[in-house]
């Protein structure tokens, strides 16, 4: 199969992990760039309360040692949300896992390459208000790419 170059801007969380894991099951090699303008759709204080909610939660075992590490950056929150919809427990799932790359802007070695955007995952169908996957990070406490 060959390799897809998906560009993430503007595009529904949701919608595009859905699609992304279907290619990703079919057997394509999916490269998603642009990681921190994809959208997520919601009232943004909801979204970032429901984000930050994961962090409460904790363990038994050893608590001091080694706490449930949550994803911070737009690359492991995208990541997570294409795992969900993947069969991880069956080497199919795991195997089409480890072919998704997913990077925050454009790297130089795909900045030439034909970018595939989904009509159907586009923010021009939502009705409400969203917040991009940086501005969630940001707020999550990643220190990443801050804004001039």
């Amino acid at each position: 199969m060959g390799k897809v170059v998906i560009d993430g801007t503007n595009q529904i969380l949701g919608r595009l992990a859905s699609l992304v894991a279907k290619k990703l099951l079919s057997g394509e090699q999916v490269v998603v760039v642009n990681a921190e303008k994809i959208v997520v759709s919601g009232n943004p204080k909801m979204v970032i309360e429901s984000y930050k909610k994961l962090f409460q939660v904790s363990t038994l075992r050893n608590p001091e040692r080694t706490g449930i590490r949550r994803p911070r950056t737009p690359v492991r929150l995208f990541k997570a949300a294409v795992k969900g919809m993947l069969p991880k427990n069956k080497p199919r799932g795991r195997e089409a896992l480890k072919r998704l790359r997913v990077y925050i802007g454009v790297p130089p070695e795909y900045a030439d390459a034909e970018k595939v955007r989904f009509q159907e995952a586009d923010v021009s169908r939502l009705k409400g208000r969203y917040i991009t996957l940086g501005d969630v990070a940001l707020q999550m406490g990643w220190k990443g790419v801050h804004r001039v």
